[in-house]
């Protein structure tokens, strides 16, 4: 009874972690983490207003939307395509006092309307620049701010570059 027990655990195991990397890596999103000090100071270099909506592309375990929320007062939105990384948002956001003024959203963000963001946030890899680009050209109204780390928009230049950082700052 135990050793089956303990089988289940195991297994329950396996497939979270697999869930964990797998989803997002078909999608060409490796599950990394940027530091606090980074994702505040590209955030601040977003200049938001109380009351704004930041979207963030592949939230992960919402680090971003939870400091968004709860530092900066802005409404947050996250798109994440793995589904324990939602699930985790989720627990972040309600432990973090914020549920109210974040929400996840499972699912691919490029299937995924931008049209009400004020600030798009995405931590991706370059591959994901051009196809971005077009994106955001198509959704984003005008005087919205995209703030991009470890990559560029090739299309568009740069309001801000913080070289040290390497977090880019666009307004449409």
């Amino acid at each position: 009874m135990m050793q089956t027990l303990f089988g289940v655990l195991a297994l329950f195991i396996i497939v979270v972690v697999l869930l964990w990397v797998l989803v997002p890596a078909f999608y060409g999103l490796p599950p990394v983490s940027s530091r606090k000090e980074r994702i505040r100071r590209a955030l601040e270099l977003a200049n938001p207003q109380a009351g704004e909506t930041l979207y963030d592309l592949g939230s992960g375990h919402g680090r971003v939307l939870i400091m968004a929320a709860k530092e900066f007062g802005l409404n947050a939105v996250g798109i994440e395509t793995g589904p324990v990384q939602c699930v985790i948002s989720r627990v972040n956001a309600l432990r973090n006092g914020v549920s109210s003024k974040v929400r996840i959203e499972a699912g691919n963000f490029y299937k995924s309307n931008l049209k009400d963001a004020d600030i798009v946030f995405a931590y991706l890899t370059s591959d994901h620049g051009n196809r971005l680009q077009e994106k955001l050209s198509r959704e984003l109204k005008p005087g919205a701010r995209v703030v991009t780390v470890s990559f560029n928009l090739p299309g568009w230049e740069e309001a801000f570059f913080d070289r040290e950082n390497l977090i880019y700052i666009y307004k449409k």
